[in-house]
């Protein structure tokens, strides 16, 4: 509710103009409304449209009249019965509202006085009588007047329960109302309790209700009484939340106000019980954090922010969560290394012998290296390069990055980035937050002391977005030498260089990376190891490193280059040689457990003592198949621990249609598919009986069901499958074959040469057959690897099968 004032018709501001020698208005009594309601509306009426406020059956305003039609107005209804009509204007910004720029529902009103002011304008008190509806206007000038007519209050319902409890209710939430508003003066109180008309009473609340014009006319155009009475319930009620939450609000606001300044006393106190005792106040911290500023080396810039921020925390309340952020901010910004760089050993063969002790093979990556080193020594200065290592699990990449940092004679740091979901890990907090901190790579900055580390992104494919954001996307700032030089960190809100750093990323499948990521960094790829290769790392590294760990001396373990062999085909099977050192550790400790025991053992091994240790060779190498069925042949595939033989069988049925088993995925099924569909396509360039085709169900199965399988490689191994079950010809022996096929009979390349190779040479095979286009893949492969295999390289699926399929049929052949 509202403080009754004065209303200017113009400004709509009220003022008090009754003084203490003014006769009071009574309040409306239950006899006055009946008389009220017994007086008659005339039939045509004077207007006077009013600003920002809307008059109510019984209730008396005083207003002030300045335009020059409300005043000549004002002064014929004055002269004659002085009664006239109120309405509201639609728009207050309306200095001369016409007939249709005004409300239609108003009311019925009585000059009770008119006084002159000293200021010139005329001020009047005015009642409501009852309300009226505007029919229609019969003038215009010098002000409106309109034909009227009364409408008929609704209030039939005054006598019933519902009504009396509905006005109880509007009564006492007004008083509430009263009590919270420190703007209405007690005398609201009074008036409320001493009003017995219940249509004066919802009337003079609505009057006096703080509404807008639009929401009072509402309630005026309300017929039934009840339903006004229920409407300004909910208004008052409205009004009541409202003030009471302002009032809570101001209450918390001086119980906090109230709380900081006894925080503030005490902490005065505090400060001088500390100087006096000798102790260390917070000032002690600043002057303590400015004398290590003054031994920094860093820019400008960021010594001005470093000024800032002290300003700031001199200003904070030490007892306050913000003083321990600050602190934490100010220290980090101490503790980075800016500007501190280790200095680069420029002895390239040094550098070298260095990658070829702790990494056998890997010649792509030591050839970088060496290529970056030789650049830095002629350049004197160069953007590091963002290498990429990919590869299967086990081959080196993690532990090649500490090789590198000893090869350039940088600090080495690894940050794991397998399953982070959450970008803050990347760029940190706000320190707005509390708990707020960097993100992980300014700590491992931090950590290192220089600020060109070797920093190694450890399984970079194996990040994921999550609900807190995408780290891959944070990551693309970090990786791009373009842009991080002046690297952001959220808690660090000042630019960082990291394009001094050398950053190692290592993935074991890159399809998982984003391209955009993809794209800003040097991808090298660390391929398997073959057998010969595992040996020679295990008798270099792995025998000699588990020996040392184990307590043990080279005299109390040996083991030959064919037991080694032994050990490597028969307990492993992988790309890499983490498993190898397992297997190799726990040999070590049979012998150290030996010798801890003072039993006898057999230092050199032989394969019964391993077999015993280890226990039966559970690997087999795999194995070719014999061509004696028809329909089997040998594809090579590619898989995430290296490569590996596999095999497409096909056979016939009585039937119609294609069969395909084996868990094989979507772009396999549609190799299988193309293949049969060029078969029937060109069945007789093939040999193959146009009847077979329509007699026989073909089904093709790739063993070993439970192991997923999927891509377009193993295409011409079923095209060639299929021929040779429809045919019954003989498959060539100890040959494997990989490559995509299309519709045309075209055979295109596909990847993992140099995994499939291996796998190839592991099963003892001796031909390959692959695309013409995988050439270039073979030419790039040493040619160690090469030894003992027969490559055939073809562009037609006709050149696959006339190489691959004899003349001679298989034993017990099927009879089509």
């Amino acid at each position: 509710m509202s403080r009754q004032k004065n209303i200017k018709i113009d400004t709509l501001s009220f003022h008090d103009m009754i003084d203490e020698d003014s006769d009071l208005i009574p309040l409306l009594s239950p006899e006055d409304e009946a008389e009220m309601n017994k007086e008659l509306v005339p039939e045509m009426l004077p207007i006077l449209p009013l600003r920002n406020t809307v008059l109510f059956p019984g209730v008396v305003i005083p207003i002030t009249a300045t335009r020059d039609k409300a005043i000549q107005l004002i002064k014929e209804v004055n002269k004659g019965d002085k009664i006239l009509g109120i309405v509201a204007q639609k728009d207050s910004a309306s200095k001369n509202p016409s007939f249709d720029d005004i409300y239609h529902t108003g009311v019925v009103a009585q000059i009770l006085r008119v006084l002159k002011m000293p200021d010139g304008n005329t001020t009047v008190i005015i009642q409501g009588k009852k309300r009226i509806r505007l029919e229609a206007e019969i003038q215009k000038e010098p002000f409106i007047k309109a034909v009227t007519t009364e409408i008929i209050e609704d209030s039939f319902v005054q006598d019933t329960e519902e009504f009396k409890e509905i006005i109880k209710t509007v009564k006492e939430t007004a008083l509430s109302v009263i009590e919270e508003n420190p703007n209405i003066p007690s005398e609201g109180t009074f008036a409320i309790k001493n009003i017995k008309s219940n249509s004066f009473l919802i009337n003079f609340i609505s009057s006096n209700i703080d509404l807008s014009v639009k929401e009072k006319q509402e309630l005026l155009e309300v017929n039934s009484l009840q339903d006004r009475a229920i409407a300004t319930l909910k208004k008052l009620n409205t009004e009541l939340q409202r003030l009471e939450l302002r009032n809570d609000i101001q209450n918390k606001t001086r119980v906090d106000l109230d709380q900081q300044q006894k925080e503030y006393y005490l902490h005065q106190q505090l400060k001088t019980i500390q100087e006096e005792l000798g102790g260390n106040s917070h000032e002690t911290e600043i002057v303590e954090l400015n004398k290590k500023a003054k031994e920094k080396k860093w820019s400008k810039e960021i010594q001005k922010t470093f000024e800032k921020e002290v300003l700031r925390m001199k200003r904070l309340n030490p007892q306050m969560p913000e003083y321990a952020i600050q602190r934490n901010y100010l220290e980090l910004m101490l503790e980075l290394p800016w500007d501190t760089y280790t200095k680069d050993k420029f002895d390239l063969k040094e550098a070298e012998a260095t990658l070829d002790r702790d990494h056998f093979g890997l010649e792509k990556v030591k050839d970088r290296i060496i290529e970056h080193l030789a650049v830095l020594k002629l350049k004197g200065d160069m953007k590091s390069p963002i290498i990429c290592l990919y590869g299967p699990p086990g081959v080196g990449k993690t532990s090649l990055g500490k090789s590198i940092a000893e090869a350039l004679g940088r600090k080495y740091v690894r940050m794991a980035l397998g399953g982070l979901r959450d970008e803050s890990e990347i760029r940190g907090h706000r320190k707005t937050y509390i708990g707020a901190m960097p993100g992980r790579l300014i700590q491992n900055i931090k950590k290192s002391g220089t600020s060109n580390p070797v920093f190694v992104l450890d399984e970079i494919d194996k990040m994921a977005s999550g609900m807190q954001g995408d780290p891959s996307s944070a990551m693309l700032e970090v990786l791009d030498p373009e842009q991080n030089s002046a690297f952001y960190d959220n808690f660090l809100e000042v630019g960082y260089d990291l394009s001094k750093v050398m950053f190692i990323a290592t993935a074991n499948n890159i399809g998982n990376i984003p391209w955009a990521l993809r794209d800003r960094m040097e991808m090298i790829n660390v391929s398997g190891y073959t057998i010969e290769e595992k040996m020679e790392i295990a008798k270099k590294h792995l025998l000699p490193k588990q020996l040392k760990e184990h307590g043990l001396k080279s005299s109390h373990l040996k083991i030959g280059k064919a037991q080694l062999e032994f050990v490597v085909a028969g307990y492993t099977r992988e790309s890499g040689v983490r498993n190898l050192e397992k297997v190799i550790a726990k040999l070590v400790r049979y012998a150290a457990k030996s010798i801890a025991m003072e039993e006898s053992y057999d230092v050199s091994l032989s394969h019964e003592n391993i077999e015993a240790i280890l226990g039966p060779a559970r690997m087999e190498r795999d194995k070719y198949e014999n061509n004696e069925v028809a329909g089997v042949v040998t594809g090579l595939a590619w898989t995430s621990v290296g490569g590996d033989i596999l095999f497409i069988e096909s056979i016939l049925s009585k039937g119609k249609g294609l069969t395909i088993t084996g868990n094989l995925g979507t772009v396999m099924k549609e190799s299988a598919t193309i293949a049969l569909e060029y078969i029937k396509a060109n069945a007789e360039d093939l040999g193959v009986k146009q009847k077979v085709l329509e007699a026989y169900k073909v089904h093709v199965h790739v063993p070993e069901g439970a192991t997923p399988k999927d891509g377009p490689s193993a295409g011409i191994t079923m095209i060639t499958s299929l021929v040779s079950s429809l045919t019954q010809r003989k498959v060539k022996s100890k040959l494997a074959m990989t490559g995509e096929i299309t519709l045309r009979g075209k055979v295109l390349p596909v990847g993992g040469i140099k995994e499939k190779i291996l796998a190839a040479k592991r099963a003892n095979i001796k031909e390959i057959i692959l695309c013409e286009a995988n050439k270039k893949d073979i030419e790039e492969i040493k040619d160690s690897y090469l030894k003992g295999l027969k490559f055939h390289y073809v562009t037609e699926i006709k050149q696959v099968l006339d190489l691959a399929l004899t003349k001679q049929k298989v034993k017990n052949a099927k009879k089509l």
